[in-house]
């Protein structure tokens, strides 16, 4: 038997208990939305290398340009749509404004998605 064979189920029986269970415990449709837009913000090379970098150290966009080789205005693109997906969060100290995630939830789940990645 392939493993194609065994991950389908060939009978009509529904296990009502269980599907009782999960669909009283279900979120309600707009959480579901909800971590489904926040994941999408991990759906970006750019976006996740920033993360990264900003689970190390609070960083300006000048600093983040230059180490992800890439424009200020790239870089404040990105951190836009990070901001305003909850993310991260900035602080303005005189003309520098410094940017950091927005609580240690972003960073358990950056750290979750590369323990994830690299399991084997």
């Amino acid at each position: 038997m392939d493993k194609k064979e065994q991950a389908i189920c060939d009978c009509e029986v529904i296990h009502e208990d269980v599907v009782r269970r999960v669909r009283g415990a279900m979120p309600e449709g707009k959480d579901f939305y909800d971590l489904s837009n926040l994941y999408k913000m991990f759906a970006d090379q750019t976006r996740v290398r920033v993360l990264w970098a900003l689970s190390r150290e609070d960083m300006c966009v000048c600093d983040l340009a230059v180490l992800l080789g890439m424009t200020k205005s790239a870089i404040s693109h990105q951190l836009k749509s990070l901001r305003l997906s909850n993310l991260v969060k900035y602080d303005k100290q005189g003309k520098v404004v410094y940017y950091s995630l927005a609580d240690s939830h972003v960073k358990d789940i950056f750290e979750k998605g590369f323990e994830h990645i690299r399991e084997k």
